[in-house]
């Protein structure tokens, strides 16, 4: 994206006087750092809800009405009756209270709520901003864009809850992570958005560490998906051993399905497996590029990015074994998920920081 296209005035202000459509970067950018925010929070609080069995504990999708919960003992009651009807509580939880119930209920609750309320978070300030003069013409179009990867996002949620509710009571491994890099597509384009308000001047020379950067960058992400389908298998509950899987440094039945591309996604050893590569070549290309980029001439933000990356990298692997020796508890599987997040983030500030010069 030409973050010089996104900031400058449409058409020109007349000397002496400020153009309608002239953009205040940092009030916007401080709008959509507060959005990228509540996408990280709900990311986390979608890996809380996965991580306590709750996501397929409301089982009907209202967009409108579907903020407003059980009321009433009644009410309660008959979304408890409605919830007996699917597979989750016939065969898993059958035989649960009314109060344990709740206590599933309220994480789904709270992640759907959290969802409309970003909606209206990024619509409202939008919309504002648009009458108020405070975008340049240019950048409507990637805000407009935004707003509808997010109506897409709350579709393609309900899409992976859906797959639950017919014959097992668990979602799809390719639809969480769909869903999850869905989730990664909005906060780095709007985080990317963001970075070019606060920091439009280009001031790298070096393309070469740019094209390093933006590959471990997609490192990252990649890392990531993998760790979307180690979540949908709950493949994190097997091999519970580091750096051997059992006593093996590859699993035996690596390779046990067919076809053979369906291991990659679909078998808990391979899944498990793969992720664990993954994350342990992030660690050492992080490593190295920040050893390599030590003599050369970055600016400034993008040294500090690389600094910071280095260091959060082996902390979200560090944070990755133990979740994984200690049979993933909830609040370090949390915190992992939040890690992920963090090391992205960084990532797209450096990426950002080294952009070729123009």
């Amino acid at each position: 994206m030409d973050d010089t296209a996104i900031l400058s005035p449409t058409p020109p202000a007349a000397a002496g006087t400020r153009s309608p459509l002239s953009c205040r970067p940092r009030t916007v950018a401080a709008w959509l750092l507060a959005c990228c925010a509540l996408v990280f929070a709900m990311v986390v609080l979608g890996g809380v809800t996965r991580l306590t069995g709750s996501g397929l504990s409301m089982v009907d999708w209202d967009p409108i009405m579907g903020v407003v919960p059980p009321l009433s003992e009644a009410d309660w009651r008959q979304t408890f009756d409605r919830y007996k009807q699917f597979p989750e509580y016939r065969l898993k939880n059958r035989g649960i209270t009314l109060d344990q119930f709740k206590s599933i209920f309220w994480f789904e609750y709270a992640h759907r709520l959290l969802g409309r309320l970003i909606g209206l978070v990024f619509l409202l300030p939008f919309l504002y901003f648009l009458v108020r003069g405070h975008f340049s013409r240019p950048m409507v179009g990637p805000l407009v864009s935004l707003f509808i990867l997010g109506g897409l996002q709350g579709l393609l949620g309900w899409y992976m809850v859906q797959s639950g509710l017919v014959d097992r009571p668990h979602v799809s491994p390719y639809r969480l992570t769909a869903h999850l890099g869905m989730a990664l597509l909005i906060y780095a384009y709007m985080l990317w958005l963001a970075l070019s308000l606060l920091y439009p001047q280009r001031d790298n020379p070096d393309a070469r560490a740019g094209r390093v950067v933006a590959v471990l960058t997609a490192g990252v992400a990649i890392t990531a998906l993998s760790g979307g389908f180690v979540a949908g298998l709950k493949a994190g509950l097997a091999y519970n051993t580091f750096p051997l899987m059992g006593d093996r440094w590859l699993p035996p039945d690596y390779w046990a399905l067919v076809p053979g591309w369906r291991n990659l996604f679909e078998h808990i050893p391979a899944v498990q497996f793969n992720h664990r590569l993954l994350a342990e070549l992030l660690l050492a290309g992080t490593l190295g590029v920040w050893w390599w980029a030590r003599r050369r001439t970055l600016p400034p933000r993008a040294r500090l990015g690389l600094n910071l990356l280095a260091a959060a990298v082996p902390v979200q692997a560090g944070l990755g074994i133990a979740t994984l020796l200690l049979f993933v508890p909830v609040p370090l599987a949390a915190a992992h998920q939040a890690g992920m997040l963090v090391v992205f983030t960084l990532a797209l500030f450096t990426a950002h920081a080294l952009r070729r010069a123009t």
